[in-house]
């Protein structure tokens, strides 16, 4: 019997996306999710939802077969036992080969051999027709899987054909925004669990602080339980060198209990593999090895928001510290976090002269190079303000020579989205201008940097789009100016958001919004006193210090003096 299909149009429908897992990567998936040979796996499902050449197959047959002997089972008793699906007829066809020729080796007979290939390896799009929750009858797939394990492939949104990317969202509602395809594979592989069945993917960890992971972060909060979760960056865990940002994530249809953790660095292999297998699945609370580190935690997140990441101790501090403070932003307080002004042209809303239109329509505007020093000097930037004070339009005829320079540049500023969007309001900019926010004083940092940076503006600039902002109306800005250059309140925004290659950091007002701080009053005067002097003279070391004894954190000192 032949184990070949002939080529197909589904083939064409999407990229493959395909990144092939070493193999023992896969043999640690496969313990972590209890995918063993002492367990019956003849009765039981086990889903590979994006097979490829086989790299998660061949392991999975062989302990399937020798769980059948350790059982007395034949291995025909293991029809419905697994199921793996692939959109490209060359995967399928080489899969099925795979899994032939594991079971001959394995001392099944041939004929079994091919017509269990057939039967467990399918030529199908998991999202549509594949997934197990749809009721596959022809395969008697109708009731879950008590194991989903794979790669799920890397396609972002653009890379895949319109109507079929539209055909997913509308089939996986957690594919909000610009979110990958792996994110479908995620709630597909979830929703198809039978109750205790478990999920275990490698995968590019994003979605757990991307805004387009929202949607799946709370329906794994809403019903299922994270059991571990091992982030791999910088391991050597693919047959080819990929950019992926890799995480090994074990989830199970379940309460939530205690959660493993652990962080690998380049040098994990496979000796540490095992080793982390091992503290995983026992009870130990706390593992430091030469190429990683474990904790656990007592729980797990129970939002949407995103979840922090990064070495295992930093994420055991943070959420302790998450207990224990308020967020920054706080009304109590009057503390806010905002974003500087987007204009939507830069090149014709930003210049550096003073004549080019009236003077009241030119607004100061602090640019991230004005805080390099640490200390704000305003580098001459003006932006040409079309907003009156109370947030409505100017009336151009009001400014004659602000409607020259304007019309001017008609055509280029009504191609702008916003634009288009009210052609009366033509030469608007993206976000209005807040006019109080000029004169207020205010904390400023970079979007981007390696390690956080604010830098007081007195109330004299407004900022611009690479800019975020916070003002207050309790705290004096130059002490918490001092609390935020800590590496205290830069562990927040480490663990929480999305960073660019080389470690830079983004102080989004998201993740600064994460950053949990005492109320003011609950800090000494001398204290405070420490924290403005420490600010003033730029001295994070010191700042830490001080942080380390007002958060109570003082275990952590290690954590934070080497980050």
């Amino acid at each position: 019997m032949s184990l070949a299909e002939p080529t197909s149009r589904i083939d064409q429908e999407r990229p493959a996306g395909e990144v092939f897992t070493r193999r023992w990567i896969v043999e640690m998936m496969l313990d972590l999710a209890g995918y063993t040979v002492d367990v019956d796996l003849a009765s039981m499902r086990a889903v590979e939802p994006a097979c490829g050449a086989g790299a998660f197959l061949r392991p999975m047959v062989e302990r399937l077969s020798s769980s059948c002997r350790a059982y007395g089972r034949p291995i025909t008793d293991a029809r419905q036992a697994l199921v793996a699906l692939d959109l490209d007829l060359d995967n399928v066809n080489q899969s099925r080969r795979v899994v032939h020729d594991t079971l001959v080796d394995g001392g099944w007979t041939s004929m079994d051999a091919s017509s269990l290939a057939r039967t467990w390896v399918m030529h199908a799009d998991y999202l549509l027709e594949g997934s197990p929750r749809l009721t596959l009858v022809d395969q008697g797939i109708t009731d879950g899987a008590d194991f989903v394990i794979g790669n799920p492939p890397y396609i972002r949104p653009e890379d895949v054909p319109g109507d079929l990317y539209q055909a997913y969202r509308s089939s996986w509602p957690t594919m909000t925004g610009r979110a990958d395809v792996y994110v479908g594979f995620f709630e597909a592989g979830l929703r198809s669990l039978r109750p205790g069945g478990v999920l275990t993917f490698i995968c590019a960890d994003r979605w757990m602080r991307n805004q387009y992971g929202r949607g799946l972060r709370s329906l794994i909060s809403d019903g299922y339980a994270m059991q571990t979760l091992i982030t791999m960056h910088d391991v050597d865990a693919f047959e080819t060198p990929v950019s992926a940002y890799p995480a090994i994530t074990v989830i199970r249809r379940d309460a939530q209990a205690d959660v493993a953790i652990a962080d690998a660095t380049a040098d994990f292999a496979e000796d540490d593999g095992r080793q982390l297998v091992t503290w995983a699945l026992g009870d130990r609370h706390h593992i430091q090895a030469a190429s990683f580190e474990g904790t656990r935690l007592g729980h797990w997140f129970t939002s949407g928001e995103s979840w922090p990441g990064g070495d295992p101790k930093t994420i055991e501090m943070v959420e302790s510290l998450n207990a224990r403070f308020a967020p920054i932003e706080d009304p109590g307080t009057g503390t806010k976090v905002g974003i500087g002004i987007a204009t939507g042209n830069d090149r014709l809303f930003v210049t550096k002269d003073p004549d080019l239109v009236e003077h009241e329509r030119l607004l100061p505007l602090a640019v991230s190079a004005d805080g390099a020093s640490g200390t704000l000097r305003w580098s001459g930037h003006f932006l040409v303000n079309p907003w009156e004070a109370d947030g409505s339009l100017v009336d151009l005829a009001t400014y004659p020579r602000l409607r020259q320079y304007l019309e001017l540049h008609g055509a280029e500023l009504g191609r702008r989205h916003v634009a288009k969007r009210s052609a009366a309001n033509w030469y608007r900019t993206i976000d209005k201008v807040s006019s109080p926010l000029t004169g207020t004083p205010k904390l400023l940092f970079p979007d981007m940097k390696m390690t956080i940076h604010p830098v007081l503006d007195s109330g004299t600039l407004y900022p611009h789009h690479n800019l975020y902002w916070i003002t207050s109306e309790k705290w004096d800005l130059e002490v918490l100016g001092g609390l935020l250059m800590s590496r205290v309140a830069e562990a927040f925004v480490s663990a929480y958001c999305v960073k660019m290659r080389g470690g830079t950091l983004r102080f989004q007002a998201q993740y600064l919004r994460r950053i949990r701080v005492p109320r003011p009053d609950n800090i000494s005067a001398d204290d405070r006193a420490a924290l403005a002097a420490a600010f003033s003279a730029r001295d994070a070391d010191a700042a830490t210090e001080i942080a380390i004894r007002i958060y109570g954190v003082d275990e952590y000192r290690d954590v934070l003096r080497g980050s």
